[in-house]
């Protein structure tokens, strides 16, 4: 039992200790197995944060290398930008040489840096130059300029959106054409439109048909020197050659009159007793005659009673004459303005594009004090500046001379072609610039650009482009700049503005929509003495076709690139004046058609001492060359064009004639009455009367006008405005036609209101004077009877009432009560309508009569 006990607990304990060892081996296997995971997992883990160090790494290499690409990119880049730069630098470069005034090897100490700068637009069609050293150059094409513009952009990172906008100004006439700057097709789709700035824009390379594109011509090369000489050799030759035909025309021509003269010289006849004003001439001369004896013994006499203390008659008269004695003939305005009891001075006015303008003042001595000589001097080419009124007024030349309620109306007169200022001065008391001033108005008197002394701020007689402009410039620059400086010294919001022939062409022009129809806001209104709208039937004689057939390389060789015909100065400055005188007229009778009829006969060879002046040969171009007015007829419109509007206007005439026609079948079955004829035959005799009578204007249910106003329907109405020369701010017109006058057709503008083709303009007064010429709107004996007392009464009837308010009335208009007041809001073209309606157009058949009553008015030479 024991034995069997004790090996059943041998095998117990044998098999406890192979569970024990199973125990432990298992307990082994788990350690080792809770190891080996432990090792997995450490190594894992291990693993996991070599990876993650991995990515570190490679993030940092990555970011790193990133680094150092954008770093080499960046490098790269500012390389290409800075050979960019300089390659925009030195294109920048070239144009500013291409646009300067002389290349750098040819400046120096005195000249500075004449190199361009930048291109500053005045309007969209006439950018100016600014050079380094402050100075402007003018006639550079528009994209020339741009170009430039767009260089300086990029050089210096400057956003063309931030520069001031130009806007481009266009004009849609009815034959299709599109008169000025047009906005390129992705500028004109951004919502800024039209006030996109110039830079951006696109302009086509010609910006009107009217007025071509003007030759470009740069730094003075020794190419273009070569090219100058060539010019200057061959026009001084055939120019003269032309020239020497017209005078030996003028000479052949004469010789008939000549002999005629002479035949009834030998009956004992004197010719000039066939002249329309004989007996006042002859009264006149005698005056004259006597006035220059007791010049000498008036002034000493003077003289005498200031020495012996006693009171100089002077105080009693209110313009005592400063000059007197025998006539010299001489090419001075001041010394005319001095005979009649007036002064004048001269003040200087740059232009925006640089030129020198002279424009002189007329006053009255004994209630002005003439300025100094700086305060004369040029301003700066801006004009209307923002403070310009309050400086007139405080600092002007006349604005602080005058109290409140003596001022004196401003009044600035434009010259005609080929002409000065100082053909408003030729007549003594008649003449119309001495007239107005006498009458009460501050009259200040025009030149434009170059005149009898060829000025610019930078450039030469002998650089082609002081001569490279035409009337679009004078219109454009010239105007602006000198109403701006009478407004500076007058201290006035407006001015009213005369012109006669050219003068009224550049101001017709300039106002139009395309060009700078701003300066209408500084205008009271416009006085068109001769306009010049439309060419007449001289421009079709011979000598003029010559110039119109020629081609405009052929025309630059004949007449050059500078001046028109130098030589024409040359021989006023060595002739005497009366040789002088006598020539000019015999020469400007043939070339134009014209008579002395009306011209006081001893005053004639004054008249033509203040022409002709210089003007450049492209005006001339322009004039009579193949491409412009001659060609079109017109200043401001196409052939087409006036070809559509006869049409337009044939048809309406019928329409009228046909309603009329109408009107009389039904009242034809109506019987008339002796007392019916009776009152027709009064009607007719009223009107004879008023014919004959020069200064009353002639009803408009009368009018003999052939172009009698009409009504025009809303839609006629609404088309003309589209196809109009002018906008709304269109100041007044006043128009003075001379019925005579073979040189422009005056009557076709007159037509163009009556018709209402320009429903923003209102016409405030209109006359035809039969039988007067070109120039006798000016200087006819009877001129201040028929045109000056009328303008005179325009210029206050017009004037804005706070301008009334401060200043005196001029002599005759104490009467004035109806004064024009403008029309503004959406009815302003129906009402601009009613007001012509409500003008009288004059028709004064009398201007080859001397009438009694024009007897009354002008005996004596005092208008």
């Amino acid at each position: 039992m024991s034995t069997r006990f004790s090996s059943l607990s041998s095998k117990l304990t044998r098999l406890a200790y192979s569970f024990g060892c199973s125990l432990a081996r298992f307990g082994g296997f788990v350690c080792s197995t809770s190891c080996i995971q432990e090792k997995q997992h450490k190594r894992q883990h291990e693993k996991q944060q070599e990876k993650q160090h991995e990515k570190q790494h490679e993030k940092q290499h990555e970011k790193q290398h990133e680094k150092q690409h954008e770093k080499q990119h960046e490098k790269l880049r500012r390389e290409s930008e800075s050979e960019s730069k300089t390659e925009i630098a030195v294109e920048y470069a070239r144009q500013a040489e291409r646009l300067a005034q002389f290349s750098p090897s040819q400046e120096d100490e005195e000249t500075g840096s004449t190199q361009a700068v930048e291109a500053k637009f005045i309007t969209p069609q006439d950018p100016v130059i600014e050079t380094a050293n402050g100075g402007r150059l003018p006639a550079v094409p528009i994209e020339e300029a741009s170009k430039l513009n767009k260089l300086k952009d990029k050089l210096e990172d400057r956003d063309p959106s931030e520069n001031e906008p130009v806007k481009a100004r266009i004009r849609e006439a009815r034959d299709g054409t599109i008169h000025g700057v047009r906005p390129s097709k992705e500028v004109s789709e951004q919502k800024e439109g039209t006030d996109a700035p110039l830079n951006r824009q696109k302009p086509p390379s010609r910006t009107n048909p009217l007025f071509p594109p003007l030759p470009l011509y740069g730094p003075p090369t020794l190419l273009r020197r070569v090219q100058c000489w060539t010019f200057l050799f061959s026009s001084a030759i055939l120019s003269f050659l032309f020239l020497l035909v017209i005078i030996l025309g003028a000479a052949f021509t004469s010789i008939p009159l000549a002999a005629e003269h002479v035949w009834m010289r030998l009956k004992g006849q004197d010719p000039d007793s066939r002249r329309p004003f004989y007996h006042e001439e002859r009264k006149r001369r005698r005056a004259r005659q006597a006035a220059e004896r007791a010049w000498e013994s008036r002034a000493e006499n003077e003289l005498n009673r200031t020495r012996d203390g006693g009171e100089s008659r002077k105080g009693a008269e209110e313009f005592i004459p400063l000059e007197g004695g025998p006539d010299p003939i001489i090419c001075d305005a001041r010394y005319y303005a001095r005979r009649v009891g007036l002064d004048c001075e001269i003040f200087e006015v740059q232009t925006e594009d640089g030129f020198i303008i002279d424009l002189w003042h007329l006053y009255n001595p004994k209630d002005y004090q003439r300025t100094d000589s700086s305060q004369r001097s040029p301003h700066d080419p801006e004009v209307f500046p923002e403070d310009f009124v309050e400086h007139g007024r405080k600092e002007g030349a006349s604005g602080p001379q005058y109290r409140k309620g003596e001022k004196k109306y401003p009044v600035l007169m434009i010259h005609g072609l080929l002409q000065s200022a100082g053909a408003y001065c030729t007549n003594d008391d008649d003449s119309l610039a001495f007239f107005l001033a006498k009458s009460g108005y501050d009259v200040w008197l025009g030149n434009n650009r170059c005149g009898f002394h060829p000025r610019h701020n930078l450039l030469s007689y002998t650089d082609p482009r002081m001569w490279a402009w035409n009337i679009r410039q004078m219109g454009v620059m010239d105007l602006p700049a000198l109403i701006s400086r009478v407004l500076s010294e007058t201290g006035f919001e407006k001015l009213g503005l005369i012109a006669h022939s050219q003068g009224t062409t550049q101001t017709l022009v300039a106002l139009a929509k395309e060009q700078r129809p701003e300066i209408g806001e500084k205008i009271s209104v416009f006085c068109a003495l001769a306009p010049a709208a439309y060419a007449g039937p001289l421009i079709g004689k011979m000598y003029f076709k010559f110039m119109r057939v020629i081609s405009p390389m052929m025309f630059r060789v004949v007449f050059g690139i500078h001046a028109f015909i130098p030589f024409m100065m040359t021989m006023h400055s060595l002739l005497p004046g009366k040789m002088y005188g006598a020539m000019g007229y015999r020469v400007f009778s043939f070339l134009f058609n014209w008579t002395d009829d009306r011209w006081e006969m001893d005053l004639r060879d004054r008249m033509f001492q203040f022409a002709p002046v210089y003007v450049s040969a492209e005006s001339m171009r322009w004039w009579l060359g193949r491409e412009c007015f001659a060609k079109q007829k017109c200043i401001l419109a196409t052939r087409e064009e006036k070809i559509i509007e006869d049409k337009e206007d044939e048809q309406e005439d019928k329409q009228r004639s046909r309603s009329a026609s109408d009107n009389s079948s039904s009242d034809s079955d109506e019987d008339s009455s002796d007392e019916d004829e009776a009152t027709e035959k009064a009607k007719a005799a009223e009107m004879e009367k008023k014919q004959l009578d020069t200064t009353t204007p002639v009803p408009k249910d009368q009018n003999p006008s052939p172009f009698p106003n009409s009504r025009i329907s809303s839609k006629h109405t609404s088309d003309r405005s589209r196809f109009s020369w002018y906008p709304p701010n269109t100041p007044p017109f006043a128009l003075w036609v001379c019925g005579a006058d073979d040189l422009v057709d005056g009557r076709r503008l007159l037509r163009r209101f009556e018709r209402n083709r320009e429903p923003h303009v209102d016409l405030v007064h209109a006359k035809i004077i039969e039988g007067y010429e070109h120039l006798d709107v000016i200087w006819a004996m009877d001129a201040i009877e028929k045109v000056g007392k009328e303008v005179r009464e325009v210029l206050w009837r017009t004037a804005p009432e706070r301008a009334r308010e401060v200043c005196r009335v001029p002599k005759g208009c104490a009467g004035v009560k109806d004064f024009y007041v403008r029309r503004e809001g959406k009815e302003t073209e129906d009402c601009g309508q009613r007001e012509r309606e409500n003008v009288k157009t004059g028709m004064d058949a009398t201007s080859g009569e001397w009438s009694e009553k024009g007897r009354r008015q002008v005996s004596g030479g005092r208008g």
